[in-house]
């Protein structure tokens, strides 16, 4: 029996594969839990549309990431913190903190996406990591500068 997978099923397939499996398994299992449909003719064109829409919304998302990325170049964005005599800083610099400064230059960039190589800790130069898409990754430098 020929079913098509509507969700990944550990052992044998990923989503919109078209696999063969014994009747029992396909007909009493897989049908009534939602995970498959019976491969027949218009549930395959059905899919290969699905699967046609879904690879032109990625490529879509991916571009608008390689152009953010391509804007935002070489920016450093400068913070401003209390610090101590030594340099040491109060608190923490925040991927929210960098955000809210990326917002501030005009690029719109989830908190949730900026990662550091190195957490600050003192005054100075780091570089941040921006996952804007899950091919696309960008770096930024910050500055960290006493108030």
């Amino acid at each position: 029996m020929e079913i098509i997978l509507k969700q990944d099923v550990q052992g044998l397939g990923y989503k919109n594969d078209v696999v063969k499996v014994k009747p029992g398994y396909g007909r009493n299992f897989l049908i009534p839990n939602g995970s498959a449909l019976i491969a027949n003719e218009s549930n395959k064109r059905m899919i290969a549309e699905n699967v046609r829409q879904v690879a032109h919304k990625a490529a879509k998302i991916k571009d608008e990431a390689v152009a953010l990325a391509a804007k935002i170049g070489e920016l450093t964005i400068e913070l401003k913190t209390k610090a101590g005599e030594t340099g040491k800083i109060f608190g923490a610099i925040t991927s929210l903190q960098v955000s809210d400064a990326l917002k501030a230059k005009g690029f719109d960039v989830d908190r949730k996406k900026i990662f550091f190589k190195e957490q600050p800790k003192q005054l100075g130069d780091y570089v941040v990591n921006l996952d804007l898409h899950k091919e696309v990754k960008h770096e930024i430098k910050i500055k960290v500068e006493a108030e």
